[in-house]
């Protein structure tokens, strides 16, 4: 028998046709965090260096200015760190997502409800 999932629903902040920020961004972004690097990350998150380095640019290109810093490599070089605006954008995410998540909690509980055991269980 599987795990059963918790079910909550995911955030994404929509402008238009782009994702601005969602779940897997914002995980991204904490992991470049926490390993100063997006190799380091993107190696913790289970992703390629590419992959990784893609959604990089795509989020740095959706916002004003940057949310990750990237230092060139080569000897005493390298490593991503998240800027002041970037950390910003995290904390509003954050609260915006906990805000949403109290507001529809009773929803979801009753929703879950219809959902088939198959759906609620994880291989």
């Amino acid at each position: 028998m599987g795990k059963v999932k918790k079910l909550a629903p995911r955030l994404r902040i929509l402008f238009g046709e782009a994702t601005a920020l969602g779940p897997g961004k914002v995980e991204l972004i904490e992991a470049i965090e926490r390993a100063g690097s997006i190799s380091g990350a993107a190696k913790h998150m289970g992703m390629s260096y590419r992959r990784a380095w893609n959604l990089v640019d795509a989020i740095n290109h959706d916002f004003k200015e940057p949310i990750i810093l990237t230092n060139v490599g080569g000897r005493g070089g390298g490593g991503a760190t998240i800027s002041p605006i970037g950390h910003e954008i995290l904390s509003r995410y954050r609260k915006i997502e906990d805000r949403a998540m109290v507001s529809v909690a009773k929803d979801v509980s009753l929703f879950g409800r219809y959902l088939d055991e198959k759906s609620k269980t994880k291989s």
